[in-house]
């Protein structure tokens, strides 16, 4: 019988390796910008999933401190190394390993993690901001691109009253 940490280490590889299989069997029947444009379709709902899911989990409710927590657990569950920073109306994630990038250059298509890496965490953590409220996101830079390190800025948006 499989410990609990290995059941969760079977899971999470068949999780990598069926994103990768589906975007490579629409790639070849359909083309790139296909199977891209279908990439970004579910990296807009599955966000909804794990962030419904862990805020569940995690008793956590809406808010920036709240996506902070639920945003952390699960980059740890998928393995990235991170570290997150405090700011004044919000916080920000730096990425030093980004597992789906590794697994982009493992596969031989380095070259296409950055149009990917782009397009893909752009949607996914813009969905991620906005499950917790009114939360903005911003994408400042991204090891896929070439960067040392990603740099994902969450904060609250302001309200004026002109």
């Amino acid at each position: 019988m499989l410990t609990d940490q290995q059941a969760a280490e079977y899971f999470r590889r068949c999780y990598t390796a069926v994103d990768g299989l589906w975007f490579v069997k629409v790639e070849g029947k359909h083309g790139w910008e296909a199977a891209l444009e279908a990439d970004e379709k579910v990296w807009s709902i599955m966000p909804k999933i794990q962030a419904r899911a862990l805020k569940a989990m995690l008793k956590a409710d809406q808010g920036i401190h709240a996506l902070r927590e639920c945003l952390s657990t699960k980059l740890t569950l998928e393995h990235f190394e991170f570290e997150t920073q405090d700011n004044p109306d919000g916080f920000t994630v730096r990425v030093s390993r980004c597992p789906w990038h590794e697994q982009m250059v493992k596969s031989g298509r380095e070259h296409l993690s950055g149009t990917i890496g782009h397009r893909i965490c752009w949607t996914e953590y813009r969905v991620w901001a906005a499950e917790f409220g009114s939360i903005r996101f911003a994408l400042q830079e991204q090891i896929c691109e070439g960067c040392s390190q990603c740099v994902l800025r969450f904060h609250d948006k302001v309200v004026s009253h002109n």
